[in-house]
C-alpha cells in the first residue's frame, strides 16, 4: 500500500506533500473529509507499534482537555484518534511495510530517501 494521510487545510502537510513529490500511484486521504476507519487505524498501529506513536500531543484538543495531566492507555489513544482527526500526528506516509509519522525534518528526510530507493 502506498498512501498518505494528511489534512488539506494544513500548511505543513501541503508543504511536505509538495516537497516529497509523491508518485501517481500514491493514494491521498484527507482525514478531515474522509476520517480514519477503525481498520485503517489498526493497520497504522501495526506498522507504528503503538497508538501513542500516531498521537499528536500538539493538538489543540489535547491542551483544551488537559490530557497531559491524565494517564492515557493505548485504548484511550485509540479512541481519541478515532474520535477526532486532529489527534493524528500528521502527515502519515505508508509505503508497503514502512511508515513515516509526523513532520519532523528527520522523518521527512527518511520518507524522501525511501521514495528515491
Amino acid at each position: 500500500m502506498k498512501k498518505m494521510y494528511y489534512l488539506s487545510t494544513c500548511d505543513t502537510c501541503n508543504r511536505i506533500l509538495k516537497e516529497l513529490e509523491l508518485p501517481s500511484d500514491f493514494e491521498l486521504q484527507d482525514i478531515k473529509k474522509d476520517p480514519l476507519t477503525p481498520e485503517q487505524l489498526l493497520e497504522l498501529k501495526h506498522l507504528s507499534g503503538t497508538y501513542e506513536a500516531l498521537f499528536s500531543k500538539r493538538a489543540r484538543l489535547y491542551k483544551e482537555r488537559d490530557l497531559k495531566n491524565k494517564q492515557l492507555s493505548e485504548e484511550d489513544y485509540k479512541n481519541l484518534l478515532l474520535e477526532h482527526y486532529t489527534f493524528l500526528k500528521r502527515p502519515v506516509l505508508v509505503m508497503d511495510q514502512k511508515i513515516f509519522i509526523g513532520n519532523s525534518k528527520k522523518e521527512v528526510a527518511a520518507a524522501k530517501k525511501a521514495l528515491s530507493e
